[in-house]
């Protein structure tokens, strides 16, 4: 059976994140049961209604790119216990113009990291709200909001905390069983 093809929105824009690190030790836990691809959201413009008339290139591009997926993975970090600004914009983006269909009956995951004693649990919470406004389905159980601290990953973002990879084996078996 073929890969699912799933696309991953990394909710931070910092080059050396802690959930773009996340996101690198995953594609490599994973490699052989999913293809991955990273789509980048940092040169989406802020959305404006305006523009849904002649819609901003970086937005089709990421609409399509949506589009081209069987499922999304959101990698998200935690800002004032909620996600970021950049990633809700980039959902906005992508279900605009109204009635677009870009996100209707794809499937998705959302795990993230974050210094604090809770990860990203207010976060992710805030997301799947979102999410399911604009008709994703998410991945219930487990959820994966992991505290970013030393010993987590190895010089090669290998995950070496046995605890986390554990639970991120659990997770990806779930996620590969849910969308076959």
């Amino acid at each position: 059976m073929t890969a699912p093809n799933v696309a991953i929105i990394i909710g931070s824009l910092r080059s050396a994140s802690f959930n773009r690190q996340l996101a690198s030790a995953v594609e490599k836990l994973a490699a052989e049961r999913f293809a991955f691809r990273i789509l980048q959201i940092g040169d989406l413009p802020l959305y404006n209604q305006d523009d849904d008339t002649d819609f901003p290139a970086a937005g089709l591009r990421f609409k399509a790119e949506i589009e081209q997926a069987d499922a999304l993975l959101f990698v998200t970090p935690e800002y004032n216990r909620s996600m970021p600004g950049v990633l809700k914009n980039a959902i906005d983006v992508a279900s605009r113009p109204a009635g677009s269909k870009t996100f209707t009956g794809k499937r998705a995951a959302i795990i993230g990291t974050s210094p604090g004693a809770h990860g990203t649990v207010s976060s992710q919470q805030h997301l799947r709200n979102v999410l399911a406004a604009v008709d994703v389905a998410v991945l219930p159980q487990p959820e994966i909001a992991i505290q970013f601290k030393e010993g987590l990953l190895d010089g090669a973002g290998d995950i070496v905390d046995e605890r986390v990879r554990k639970r991120l084996l659990l997770f990806l078996d779930r996620f590969e069983a849910w969308l076959r």
